[in-house]
């Protein structure tokens, strides 16, 4: 199974960035962990700060990925854009949080993309994508 990791901007500053809400951990370690948790599974990586980016990404992702865990960090709050791509691509989504974003600043509570999504995963740190990797496995599995 083949599963696409799509992280928004500054969660490439994961492990600097405000560690008491997003933990201590680079998300290339976690990867790395990731991939020794889940071997059978190939998971593809990719992060960007830039909006376009990551539409063009995830339109990519169309016929090549079973499934895509999407956290699109500060553009989960702004943008129609990325809602509209994940609608349109017809590959399952599983939006994913690392900080819980009901319980912090009222902007930070609304996600335009979590409607085009399968699911969401809100507040559990990085464990949120290893789940998001087992619903895949279990769910997308004949």
């Amino acid at each position: 199974m083949h599963i696409t990791i799509i992280n928004g901007p500054n969660l490439n500053l994961l492990g600097t960035r405000e560690p008491e809400i997003y933990g201590s951990k680079s998300f290339e370690t976690f990867l790395t962990e990731l991939q020794q948790r889940f071997p059978d599974t190939v998971l593809e990586y990719y992060q960007s700060n830039h909006e376009g980016a990551l539409i063009d990404k995830l339109q990519d992702c169309k016929g090549k990925t079973a499934g895509i865990i999407f956290n699109g960090a500060g553009y989960t709050h702004t943008s129609i854009a990325l809602a509209d791509t994940i609608k349109a691509i017809d590959v399952p989504v599983v939006e994913v949080h690392i900080s819980n974003i009901h319980a912090r600043e009222p902007y930070r509570q609304h996600s335009y993309t979590a409607a085009n999504a399968r699911g969401i995963i809100s507040g559990l740190g990085l464990e949120g994508y290893a789940l998001a990797i087992s619903w895949f496995r279990q769910t997308l599995t004949p």
